[in-house]
């Protein structure tokens, strides 16, 4: 009988991800498509399914291993179908255990017995309260991580709990099991995240809202509902955007800029780009026209450090992009925008922007930025609020473009107008700063000859 070997597929220029859960173990019988393990890039997780149904006779992975496309995950015996080949194996090889006849014994590979449950972690008689953990944290950041990973490691929890509190952040040392012999489900995880976010922190020295948790509501007693699970780019960005929006102290400053010259312009490249199988958009102009203003403003291309005593000032114009995807938005980032034409730039938008709703993120492409830019235009609307991209300090929203009538001091003429709403870290960037930057950038875009100045 031969023996499959499961190797990591192909998942974009994905390198060295980490296992973060090994769902299997030897001996084990898995359907085709099972996941088997699971892997954790910086922004999303993504499970190695089984290629065939089987047995799993040898691992070769564990959690922290690193792995790339191609690796040896484990090997998987196919499954024998009846009557069993007598011994039990062919060519050395443990055979799948076939179903068995009344008072029959089992085949020479058991079945997995199931392990006793662990002995639940010590714990304290009550939880520790918030404004302990926040001391702890303060004092030993390191220690926390290390007491986290290790609360996954020791918790009586199933892959799939580990896998949700991992996605939410939740130390598992600190959520008190309901289950069976005190094991954490994932309603323990939610009920844990609930309370800790109604807990009042005021009182204690800290800058919660103190406010009631938010109710809970069975919608279907008030007609049909269906539930559809949030797709896990979702569930991270969703995590990420809710502790920036709540972090960072937002200002959003709103312009318009006057485009109609820069879209006459880039009206006679079109047929040139469509040519070399480009899309030559405006998004091109507004990488090079942000370069330009940050260059102005350096406080806008830069990152307050952890402890908030200093600034970090970037040399490098490293751009992210918003990208809508099937599952989410993603927000990849394209380097050295200074040093790169408008066709350049169009180009690797199109390929960037192709590869990420084709699922192959690499981590790499979601790592380094300076500064965002979150384009409505093909979608509608005009002026709105984007959330700051941490550790950025500014991202800039960009509504549709419309033709309306504009005074030029003499009389009305139709001009191109495109909303702009640029939102920015108070603690960095001061209102006038803001003001500055985006009549700036309007500037700009109003006449495309300052990209050259």
């Amino acid at each position: 009988m031969s023996v499959i070997e499961v190797k990591v597929p192909d998942i974009g220029d994905f390198k060295d991800i980490p296992v973060i859960e090994v769902l299997v173990k030897p001996g084990d019988s898995v359907n085709k498509e099972a996941p088997l393990i699971t892997l954790e890039s910086d922004k999303a997780t993504m499970d190695v399914p089984a290629p065939a149904a089987g047995v799993v006779k040898e691992l070769r992975v564990k959690v922290g291993d690193k792995v790339s496309e191609g690796a040896l995950v484990l090997t998987l015996e196919p499954p024998l179908s009846p009557p069993l080949v007598k011994g039990g194996t062919e060519g050395g090889v443990a055979a799948a255990p076939a179903p068995k006849a009344a008072g029959a014994k089992p085949a020479s590979v058991p079945q997995p017995v199931p392990a006793a449950a662990p002995p639940p972690a010590p714990r304290a008689p009550h939880p520790p309260s918030l404004s302990q953990v926040e001391r702890e944290a303060s004092s030993a950041p390191a220690e926390a991580k290390a007491g986290m990973e290790t609360g996954f490691a020791l918790a009586h929890a199933s892959p799939s709990v580990r896998r949700f509190a991992r996605e939410l952040g939740v130390d598992l040392t600190r959520v008190r099991g309901t289950g069976a012999k005190e094991r954490v489900l994932r309603d323990d995880v939610q009920n844990y995240v609930k309370s800790e976010l109604a807990r009042p922190r005021a009182a204690e020295g800290g800058l919660g809202l103190s406010l009631p948790p938010l109710p809970q509501v069975d919608f279907a007693k008030f007609g049909p509902v269906t539930t559809q699970p949030l797709s896990r780019i979702k569930k991270l960005s969703g995590a990420n955007l809710h502790r920036n929006w709540v972090t960072i102290p937002h200002i959003t400053q709103h312009d318009e800029a006057d485009i109609t010259e820069l879209e006459e312009f880039r009206k006679i490249q079109v047929e040139e780009a469509k040519k070399q199988g480009i899309r030559f958009t405006i998004l091109c102009f507004l990488f090079k026209a942000v370069v330009v203003a940050l260059r102005q403003q350096p406080e806008f291309n830069a990152s307050l450090s952890a402890d908030g005593e200093n600034l970090v000032l970037k040399q490098y114009f490293h751009i992210g992009v918003a990208v809508d995807t099937p599952n989410g938005l993603v927000v990849p980032v394209i380097r050295d925008v200074d040093k790169k034409g408008l066709m350049e730039l169009a180009k690797e938008l199109g390929e960037v922007s192709a590869r990420m709703r084709a699922g192959k993120i690499a981590p790499a492409d979601l790592q380094g930025g300076c500064f965002s830019i979150s384009s409505l235009g093909g979608l509608g609307g005009s002026h709105f609020t984007p959330i700051i991209n941490a550790p950025e300090v500014a991202i800039l929203g960009v509504g549709k473009s419309v033709t309306r009538p504009v005074w030029n001091g003499m009389e009305f003429a139709p001009r191109m107008m495109l909303p702009l709403s640029v939102s920015y870290d108070h603690r960095v960037v001061d209102g006038a700063q803001g003001a500055r930057f985006i009549a700036f950038l309007s500037s700009v875009l109003t006449d495309i000859r300052r990209l050259v100045l």
